[in-house]
């Protein structure tokens, strides 16, 4: 009788620190970390919010005004297909998603979230490629803008506050 309590014991003990292992890969990272990832000198302020990375970007109201409702619609994509973004969810498997959030002042202008699993790693390379173009060249090629938006709209949830985007 008493063999088999301590083998209770034994596989409860075990259980316990097999699973507290299992939770210390699941890892998530904070604000100050989040922000670490990116560079953005005119303003960008980030958070964890449950195990989701919120990223908040200030957008110029005047290049906004210059690129009417396409630049109000790319804004989240220029940051979220990014190496940048790719390796927070390499560094952090607790992270579910990204969302970044782009506002002229205290208003939002676009939000779009990424899950975690929405690209796989042949995506990835498509989505770094496809967003590095479009901040490369796309105030000369604008069709590059549209192309990140479409396919930002293709793999991302999101939102566009229609004072900047209906034309």
């Amino acid at each position: 009788m008493m063999k088999g309590r301590w083998t209770v014991v034994i596989l409860v003990t075990c259980g316990l620190v097999v699973g507290c292992q299992g939770r210390s890969g699941l890892a998530l990272p904070d604000g100050e970390e989040i922000e670490s990832y990116y560079e953005y000198p005119a303003g960008l302020e980030a958070e964890l919010v449950g195990n989701v990375a919120v990223i908040r970007v200030t957008q110029s109201a005047q290049q906004i005004r210059r690129g009417g409702s396409l630049w109000a619609k790319v804004g989240p994509y220029i940051f979220l297909f990014t190496e940048e973004t790719y390796q927070l969810f390499t560094d952090f498997p607790g992270l579910a998603a990204v969302r970044v959030i782009t506002e002229v002042g205290n208003t939002e202008v676009a939000n779009a979230l990424l899950p975690r699993d929405e690209l796989s790693d042949l995506l990835w390379r498509r989505s770094i490629n496809i967003a590095g173009l479009a901040r490369r060249d796309g105030t000369k090629r604008m069709t590059l803008l549209e192309a990140l938006v479409r396919w930002g709209e293709e793999h991302a949830e999101y939102r566009y506050n229609e004072r900047y985007t209906r034309r």
